[in-house]
């Protein structure tokens, strides 16, 4: 592609989930020509997995799994891939004890004396009901000092240590949004994720991409940063210098968009360490958290996610999270949710405002942690909307 030369109705700026469905959707449905501008060398986003130097198949950016209860958005993935079922199981090791992560009954019988455990998983059940799932500071209203003692164990056993690793701030200094994720479930149930629809694509989610963006009607540019070629000049989008008359999707940090002029956003990123192993096995789950001991938050264990079979050996994830730094080429990864780092998002997205045919979607432009079906369910809502001719505001 010359380019000096483009003719295109849609550009939209990142390969990951956001990007890829809604070109598929623009390509297809609405039969525009996209161009797919990727800065990575590959496509799919942070979802990207590959084959190791050892053989072995991993998540290069972190345990991905799909889990969601909207139908759309499986059944719409489900066209580019089929699915090897996986339930994911998490355990938090404590003195080289698992629990099973999230809290719940089967982890209240190991860490407290039999009797002690009956009596709180009555009070639980009787409170709440069997089934329920109940976030730690919801168990202080309840006027029962056994559930307070409860609150307070899971509190600082499970969730303060972790959360301070991972944000680098205290629970009490984060947004309500990040502490409501973490509950206790009043069950037996030991799945991480209770959603209808579990998984990983069986082929990896490189093929999925990679079958989602096969289509006549999609140019896909790799290793292209979108500042490189892409230029915001009064009230006119630019490629390469040459008005944009079509539609502009970015997925790519919104304050990146706009030369970081009411300062960067802040993130937490995470730093990988990859090991391997001459042994079948590593841990007996996929991900083990540790939540008091290590400066890492978790061991991942690629071969319980794919179900490869590698023989003797096998590769484990660590991530170490810390501040971002954007200057150090940081990959953003946590958006820092709280009332600062809102305002000036919202001043970037006035500013966006300003460009009618600009549409800011995914995790970084919207400055907000979405699972990966929330992600797929707002960029099909977003096609839906540019295929039916709908004023969409940023």
């Amino acid at each position: 592609m010359k380019k000096s030369e483009h003719n295109y109705d849609v550009i939209v700026v990142g390969g990951g989930f956001a990007g890829a469905v809604v070109t598929r959707e623009m390509a297809e449905r609405a039969g525009k020509k996209v161009l797919l501008l990727e800065s990575r060398s590959h496509i799919g986003g942070g979802a990207y997995d590959c084959l190791n130097e050892d053989g072995v198949w991993i998540h290069q950016y972190g345990p991905h799994i799909f889990h969601t209860n909207n139908k759309r958005a499986y059944d719409y993935l489900s066209r580019f891939a089929a699915w090897r079922s996986y339930e994911h199981e998490v355990a938090a090791n404590l003195d080289n004890t698992l629990l099973p992560v999230p809290f719940n009954l089967n982890s209240l019988r190991m860490v407290f004396p039999k009797e002690i455990a009956a009596r709180l998983q009555q009070k639980l059940i009787t409170y709440y009901g069997y089934g329920a799932k109940v976030i730690i500071s919801e168990l202080h209203l309840v006027a029962d000092n056994d559930l307070a003692i409860l609150a307070d164990f899971v509190y600082h056993m499970i969730f303060k240590g972790y959360t301070q690793k991972q944000w680098g701030l205290s629970p009490d200094q984060l947004d309500y949004s990040v502490t409501a994720r973490v509950p206790i479930h009043i069950s037996h149930d030991n799945r991480y994720f209770q959603d209808r629809y579990q998984g990983i694509p069986k082929d990896g989610y490189c093929k999925l991409f990679a079958n989602m963006l096969a289509h006549s009607n999609i140019t896909l540019c790799l290793n292209t940063k979108a500042s490189e070629c892409l230029s915001l000049r009064g009230q006119q989008i630019l490629l390469w210098e040459k008005p944009i008359n079509g539609e502009v999707i970015y997925t790519g940090p919104v304050d990146e968009l706009f030369d970081c002029r009411f300062g960067c956003l802040p993130y937490r990123t995470l730093d990988f360490v990859f090991e391997t192993y001459p042994q079948q096995k590593f841990q007996s789950k996929a991900t083990v958290n540790y939540t008091v001991s290590e400066a890492f938050t978790r061991i991942t264990e690629f071969k319980h996610l794919t179900g490869q079979d590698c023989g003797d050996k096998t590769t484990i994830l660590k991530e170490y999270p810390r501040a971002y730094d954007a200057d150090n080429g940081d990959t953003p990864y946590y958006p820092i949710a709280n009332a600062e780092s809102d305002a000036i998002y919202h001043r970037y997205t006035n500013l966006a405002a300003g460009y009618k045919r600009l549409h800011l979607l995914g995790r970084l432009a919207q400055y907000k942690y979405y699972n990966m079906d929330a992600v797929v369910e707002q960029a099909l809502k977003l096609a839906d909307a540019l295929v039916a001719g709908k004023e969409i505001a940023v």
